[in-house]
């Protein structure tokens, strides 16, 4: 694997994490607030946080991804 493989591995691989913690911290925090509202609706309840998050987790994942996938290729066409 040459060395400009390794770099873009690394962006996808520093990016992808970065997406699924703060996608699962906001996720986390969006089912806490939904809980300390003044009107919790149906959706609240029946919701479960950890699934909630999980979700946050994998839209963070496939964010990360695409943000260090369009970085790589902006970087590649500048040069």
């Amino acid at each position: 694997m040459d060395r400009k493989s390794k770099r873009l591995l690394l962006l996808v691989v520093f990016c992808s994490v970065a997406g699924v913690v703060l996608g699962g911290t906001a996720s986390w925090a969006q089912s806490s607030l939904c809980l300390e509202a003044t009107e919790v609706t149906n959706d609240c309840l029946t919701q479960d946080p950890i699934q909630k998050t999980i979700q946050g987790m994998g839209t963070g994942l496939v964010a990360g991804a695409g943000a260090a996938c369009g970085a790589a290729w902006n970087a590649r066409h500048e040069d």
